[in-house]
């Protein structure tokens, strides 16, 4: 008997051995694709000017042609829309496809992609196919937004895990438009549903315009959601905005949509009564956390009833509604550069993220959300761990945080960038160093840069970085970005009564109202320890127990407190630190412009010189208030790219006006971070007494009028000469 048990036995133990096998082996599998030229393509004619007739990689970042491929084609669970619907709409007009390289490239900055064995449709970097329960989506991936490239004398430089230079904000909304001459002009609908059906997915005209008003719908409420007065143009986005707005969108609840609706604050008298309050929210009265067909019918009937009333009170009504709900994304900032970040003890521009066990998973599921991850969260009874890991409880009622986000490949992403290093300058293609000048400006670097911008060995395989954190004020760069992260809250709905670890301060009891900063921290923790939905049990629950395995023992990063010169997190103000920025080693820096964090200064020569401020002589240098995104051209002496003589998207750092606030637009201030520009203390061996800082920064007090003993304690401002010596060291980082 009991040898006849023996193969059965045998069979059980190896279904879970075989299962770990296949999870270990995916993604040697998924890096198949080694196309020697990386899908890299040319367009015919870039709008802009630029010219490159081929594209190259840099050897010095140490990825091969598959890993560039497996990074720009890994999906992570973004669902925008049907696959097919993205394959066969049209630019507005035109029968122009929106997906060519051409399009894509010329009126986006997305990069073009001939097709390989990973990417059979030639879809630019970042775009993907995203499966989810068995339906085919159009999703980004990471690549989209921080792959960039260099052009110089016909040469294209690709650069991975660099800025991009898309224009998101532009593409969402001519997407929208897209989708809407779809629905309404009679050729174009007949093009679309007729090419759509070609593909085979949908089977009848019906299916595919009830996915289209769906669709529509939806990303048309995305666009009205993140409206900003602050445009970003080309190369920066304010992706933490738009992130913030996702997790509101799927936290609020019924309860708090009807009390606003009722709020006369909110809905003037007359434009909504009950009867159309009872029929907005019908079969849903009852219902905990909304399925995203129930929020859909919610929003349809809502923006109906409205319509119906065809006033001024009603959309402005709806403004408010819009406000109460979400927060204006008006903070845009440059796509950070990925290199070194799996080594970075905090990262996002302002330290948002502490890099530490499973946050760095929770870090990328929060950019998949904001890239539209579905979140299919539901409420459940039972027996839960995912539960308990979001301290929801054991067997209790719960948010089960269900959804499309891959954390198995989000995972792996944080795996594959351990290897990816900052591009060396390519003297091969680029002006060779002028050795003359570099002793000078490494000089120059350990005077005004090191203490802040550490050097690290870029090769090195055990490199740590320590973000140094500085206050916004401090700093003087625009603060808007920071101030968000730490003001902006919303409604915590669903989450309500939720705890949320706030650092080492102790834990934040989620109000009604609650920093949105921590629904997103509980919203990624709760995707991340959820088993995803789409792949069978043993998968599922395997790959769950791997990625939260794999993901605390391969993460080197340990918690620790933030360095620097900041304002620290309290119990009075549980995210204080915030409102501050980080500076990082600038190795790789010539390949990342324009620069500050909210990319507005368009050269490194640029950055060096000071803000002109009032009572400033005219004959100055200064940095240029105004200048001109979108180029790819290389500008190798000032480093940046080509600013003026083109029709791209107009960087104006002193805003634009909004009649609606009666002022100019933030976001986009060349202030701060001048450094050499202007007189400052010596910091270059540690900090200086508070009393020498204020007295080298008196700008009243000329140089000569100094007090003796404070002379030799000030930097003084760079020549012209010095800049460029600084520039050239700056290259070899």
């Amino acid at each position: 008997m009991k040898q006849s048990h023996a193969p059965g036995k045998r069979h059980t133990l190896l279904i879970p051995a075989a299962l770990m096998l296949v999870i270990v082996l995916l993604p040697a599998c998924a890096a198949l694709d080694s196309d020697p030229d990386r899908g890299a393509t040319t367009v015919k004619e870039d709008v802009f000017g630029d010219h490159f007739s081929t594209v190259e990689y840099l050897p010095s970042q140490n990825w091969k042609p598959s890993d560039s491929l497996w990074f720009y084609t890994v999906t992570q669970g973004s669902n925008m829309m049907p696959y097919d619907f993205f394959m066969a709409l049209e630019r507005p007009g035109t029968s122009e496809l929106i997906r060519g390289n051409e399009n894509m490239n010329n009126r986006y900055r997305y990069l073009p992609q001939k097709a390989t064995s990973s990417n059979p449709d030639a879809l630019p970097v970042g775009f993907v196919k995203d499966i989810y329960k068995d339906e085919e989506y159009i999703g980004i991936t990471c690549a989209a937004c921080h792959t960039g490239q260099i052009n110089y004398k016909g040469k294209g430089i690709r650069i991975d895990g660099g800025p991009a230079g898309a224009d998101m904000e532009t593409f969402m909304a001519d997407i929208v438009r897209a989708m809407k001459a779809a629905l309404e002009n009679g050729e174009a609908r007949k093009r679309f549903v007729e090419n759509v059906l070609a593909r085979g997915k949908y089977k009848t005209e019906e299916e595919v315009e009830a996915d289209l008003r769906k669709y529509t719908q939806r990303l048309t409420n995305y666009i009205t959601i993140n409206y900003s007065t602050t445009h970003y143009g080309f190369a920066r986005l304010d992706a933490f905005g738009r992130i913030y707005n996702r997790v509101l969108e799927h936290t609020v609840n019924v309860q708090a949509l009807r009390e606003l609706l009722r709020d006369p604050n909110v809905m003037k008298k007359g434009v909504i009564s009950e009867e159309e309050l009872d029929a907005i929210f019908r079969d849903t009265e009852n219902v905990r956390v909304l399925s995203g067909a129930q929020r859909d019918r919610i929003v349809e009937n809502l923006v109906k009833a409205l319509n119906e009333k065809k006033g001024r009170d009603a959309l402005e009504s709806l403004w408010k509604l819009r406000t109460k709900l979400f927060n204006m994304p008006n903070a845009p900032v440059s796509y950070p550069f990925l290199w070194d970040t799996p080594q970075h003890d905090y990262v996002q521009w302002n330290g948002l993220t502490e890099n530490a066990g499973l946050k760095a998973i929770a870090r990328n599921a929060g950019e998949a959300i904001g890239v539209f991850g579905t979140l299919d969260w539901t409420e459940r009874e039972g027996f839960s761990l995912p539960a308990f890991i979001t301290g929801q409880g054991l067997f209790s009622k719960h948010i089960s945080y269900d959804s499309s986000v891959n954390v198995m490949n989000l995972r792996r992403i944080e795996a594959r960038l351990l290897t990816l290093q900052s591009p060396l300058w390519p003297g091969n293609i680029l002006p060779r160093i002028d050795e003359a000048r570099l002793d000078k400006g490494r000089s120059l670097f350990n005077q005004h840069c090191v203490s802040c911008h550490a050097n690290i060995k870029r090769e090195d395989p055990d490199r740590r970085i320590v973000a140094h954190m500085s206050r916004a004020t401090d700093v003087g760069t625009d603060a808007q970005m920071a101030e968000n992260s730490v003001n902006y809250q919303g409604f915590s709905g669903i989450q309500r009564n939720m705890y949320v670890g706030a650092g080492g301060v102790g834990d934040i009891l989620l109000s009604q109202r609650a920093p949105v900063s921590a629904l997103l921290t509980k919203a990624t923790i709760g995707v991340v320890a959820n088993p995803e939905p789409d792949k069978w049990f043993l998968q599922r629950w395997g790959e769950w127990a791997y990625n939260l395995a794999t993901g605390f023992r391969d993460n080197v990063i340990k918690p620790s407190i933030k360095h620097g010169d900041y304002d620290p997190d309290t119990t009075a103000n549980p995210v204080a630190s915030l409102k501050s920025y980080k500076a990082r080693p600038l190795n790789g820096i010539w390949a990342t412009a324009p620069y500050l964090h909210n990319g507005s200064v368009p050269t490194l020569y640029d950055l060096l010189l000071p803000k002109k401020r009032p009572g400033d002589p005219e004959s100055g240098e200064y940095r240029p208030d105004e200048f001109v995104v979108g180029s790819r051209e290389f500008d190798p002496v000032k480093v940046g790219f080509k600013s003026s003589g083109y029709e791209g998207f107009t960087f104006n750092t002193r805003g634009i006006w909004d009649d609606r606030t009666g002022g100019y637009t933030k976001g986009n201030s060349n202030a701060g971070h001048e450094y050499g520009a202007r007189r400052l203390a010596d910091e270059s061996d540690g900090p200086a007494d508070q009393k020498i800082k204020e007295q080298c920064e008196d700008d009243k007090v000329k140089d000569e009028d100094l007090d003796p003993s404070i002379k030799d304690k000030c930097l003084y401002p760079m020549s012209r000469e010095d800049r460029f010596d600084l520039v050239e060291y700056m290259k070899t980082l």
